[in-house]
């Protein structure tokens, strides 16, 4: 099915092209209303499998101090490749819908964040907009699932100049996960 979309992407790419992109407060505050929706929608489609996770996460993820969990807290219906070229402006719009399905919660905040990751004022306004998202243990444990993913992309030559910044997210994410006792270590 295809459906007229009004405005621009974003980006052309999945990673933003602009320090910042110029988007308005009713453009979040849509994206944040969207998510929270979409994530409430019922399906047996799947964007995440748990399989990928348990075998994914310890191997791309073993430069982390100790056993990464790989069980996610929560799981809910994700459109599964948001990033900044399958969003529109000025107005929201989300594109690519193929992928949907049930992932880990918070996983599409958490994808637009990786994908910000290099541009270091985007991804502070990712995490900024969608706080109430990322800004806890499921969205903690999302990072991770996301970051998984997106160091295995890069091993095929995806993204590869975002790979530092999103090791050093994981290490972030995975220190602020230890000290509030989300991995079952202290």
């Amino acid at each position: 099915m295809y459906d007229h979309a009004v405005g621009n992407t974003v980006s052309p790419t999945p990673t933003p092209v602009t320090a910042e992109p110029h988007l308005t407060a009713t453009w979040w505050s849509d994206l944040r209303t969207a998510l929270a929706r979409l994530s409430t929608v019922h399906t047996d489609r799947t964007a995440v499998r748990q399989t990928y996770l348990d075998r994914a996460m310890p191997k791309y993820l073993a430069f982390l101090d100790g056993p990464v969990p790989t069980v996610p807290r929560a799981w809910s219906t994700a459109h599964g490749d948001l990033h900044w070229a399958n969003l529109t402006g000025p107005e929201l719009g989300i594109l690519d819908w193929e992928g949907w399905g049930t992932a880990p919660a918070g996983y599409d905040a958490a994808l637009l964040h990786a994908y910000s990751v290099g541009t270091p004022r985007a991804a502070e306004r990712v995490r900024h907009e969608l706080a109430a998202v990322l800004d806890n243990e499921s969205g903690r444990f999302a990072e991770l699932a996301v970051i998984t993913e997106l160091l295995q992309s890069a091993e095929r030559g995806d993204n590869v100049e975002l790979v530092p910044a999103l090791r050093q997210r994981a290490e972030e994410v995975w220190h602020r996960m230890i000290a509030d006792g989300e991995t079952g270590t202290r």
